[in-house]
């Protein structure tokens, strides 16, 4: 057979299939078509680790693996919502009949092509080549993406769209993608509500419901997830969105009950298996925690998809439930796991935590003591984060009901509320993070009634007509504080007042620089959003 296109002989494939038969008729036909790199994985985990550790332009994935937690699904959706599959490679998953419905859902996600067996060579070759032409049109859009030119990415997928250029829903659905990756929800709901005026599929409602989100739209979000759900009842990733929406919402208990729902629809989600454990972990009981955790842990621990925030929560659960050899483990873990990124701050604050425990389970008091206090000094650092906040006051927790000595305790955490405490969200995840202190919860909860006092104090300010004093109270509140909150609403009233404020760009120059420094904060529970260090870009 002559080759399927020109620069086939160049492409490197990877072809994942259980059954050794199988994997070499599906080797023989990718020769035919004039692939000659093909690489095989009898599993699905190996074919996780090789597609994590280099790109392949073609991959075919059985979606059933006998006595294997995961299937091709699985793999593919973790590698997709963990950026690490790129846009140029092509996906041809293959499944039995009884697996059609979950495989078409793959398919759609990856926006390449499945097949039924039993097939034909013409078939697959055929919907390789479609896949691959595809792919060829989207060529300069792709490059951008992986020169990391976002925006200009975007821009030319919108040119794409409004021209009706060729492959304009798939540029419209990547130029969307790539506006929600720049904080541009309006741009990407656009581009979701045109795709849907050309036919209702089910991603683009979707990423209408994330651009809603995106903007603060909770309830019409909440209302297009619930709608798109009482029609495709297993689309897992709705339920991703659902459970961040819920959660902000102030409505944990149903949040955890979506991402349980997500995680048992792909059973073999390294991801989601997390997320399913750090939601747990907060508002639900200890074993499902646990057990979540656990398994997260089992499925992909030496993975690039799994959060190493995962571990921490884990080692947290094993000391209560005095699993030292448990404990022990994932303290071996957490260091194996910081040797290829020794000056991340992230995981040195992870490995400490676990330290902590470790130590306290030992009984080694003072190495326990030792590294919390470490921690304590960072409070105040730019790069100390709401997650770090979270994993600090639960360990200070299980210090104090050790009833050990650390000082002025109440004081420190104080200070972390006072920083941290920055919406009902925070507040609720950082009372929960100390979870059985009364002390420490209402030390959290009268810090975040101040800092909303403060809030409202200066907004009435403005509204009376004295801007500028507010921006003042409130500039000098943040620099006590580094409460977002307070910062984010002197910049909203610099740029809507400026004209009425005396020295308005000394004030905005003071307001930006601790807006770099101490913007980042967001929930405890990365429901679709992980600034894992080990992560790649937007769009793989």
């Amino acid at each position: 057979m002559r080759p399927l296109d020109p620069d086939i002989g160049k492409s490197k494939a990877l072809v994942v299939d259980g059954n050794a038969a199988s994997r070499g008729v599906l080797t023989a036909m990718l020769h035919e078509f004039g692939v000659t790199n093909v690489t095989q994985a009898r599993r699905a985990q190996d074919a996780r680790r090789l597609l994590e550790a280099q790109p392949f332009d073609i991959v075919i994935c059985e979606y059933h693996f006998d006595d294997e937690p995961v299937n091709g699904q699985d793999i593919m959706d973790d590698l997709r919502l963990a950026h690490l599959l790129p846009l140029s490679t092509v996906v041809v998953m293959i499944s039995s009949e009884a697996g059609y419905a979950k495989v078409a859902e793959a398919a759609e996600a990856a926006l390449d092509a499945y097949l039924l067996k039993p097939h034909t060579q013409d078939a697959l070759g055929q919907r390789l080549l479609q896949a691959r032409q595809r792919k060829e049109t989207l060529k300069d859009i792709i490059t951008l993406v992986e020169k990391g030119a976002y925006a200009d990415a975007a821009e030319l997928c919108e040119i794409r769209f409004k021209t009706r250029g060729p492959a304009w829903i798939q540029a419209a659905r990547i130029g969307a993608e790539l506006w929600l990756w720049l904080g541009k929800p309006h741009a990407a709901q656009l581009l979701f509500d045109a795709i849907l005026q050309a036919g209702a599929v089910p991603w683009a409602r979707l990423g209408v419901a994330r651009a809603q989100y995106d903007t603060g739209g909770h309830v019409q979000a909440r209302r297009t997830l619930e709608s798109l759900l009482n029609e495709q009842p297993s689309y897992a990733d709705a339920y991703d969105v659902m459970g961040r929406v819920l959660l902000d919402q102030g409505l944990p208990d149903m949040a955890l009950a979506a991402i349980r729902q997500a995680s048992s629809l792909t059973p073999g989600s390294v991801s989601r298996s997390v997320k399913h454990g750090l939601l747990a972990f907060y508002y639900g009981e200890p074993k499902e925690a646990a057990e979540a955790l656990a398994k997260a842990a089992k499925l992909g621990l030496n993975s690039r998809i799994y959060d190493l925030q995962g571990l921490v929560l884990l080692a947290a659960v094993q000391f209560d439930l005095n699993d030292k050899r448990g404990l022990a483990g994932s303290y071996s873990s957490m260091v194996a796991a910081r040797v290829p990124l020794p000056d991340s701050p992230r995981l040195r604050r992870f490995e400490t935590v676990i330290s902590a425990l470790k130590a306290l389970i030992e009984r080694r008091v003072p190495d326990a003591v030792r590294d919390a206090h470490v921690l304590i000094d960072e409070v105040t650092s730019p790069n100390f984060e709401f997650e770090a906040a979270c994993n600090l006051l639960a360990l200070l927790a299980r210090l104090q009901r050790s009833e050990l000595q650390l000082g002025d305790i109440v004081h420190d955490v104080d200070v972390l509320a006072r920083r941290f405490a920055v919406s009902r969200t925070t507040c609720e995840l950082l009372v929960r993070a100390a979870r059985s202190q009364a002390p420490f919860e209402t030390v959290i909860h009268t810090a975040y009634a101040r800092i909303c006092a403060g809030a409202e104090e200066a907004v009435s300010r403005t509204v009376n007509g004295a801007p500028g004093e507010a921006v003042q109270q409130l500039l000098q509140a943040a620099e006590q504080t580094l409460n977002s909150k307070l910062i984010d609403l002197a910049l909203h009233t610099l740029e809507r007042h400026s004209a009425k404020i005396d020295a308005s760009a000394t004030h905005l120059e003071r307001a930006q620089k601790l807006h770099n420094q101490y913007r980042g904060y967001g929930t405890q529970v990365h429901l679709g959003k992980s600034n894992d260090p080990r992560s790649a870009s937007p769009m793989g």
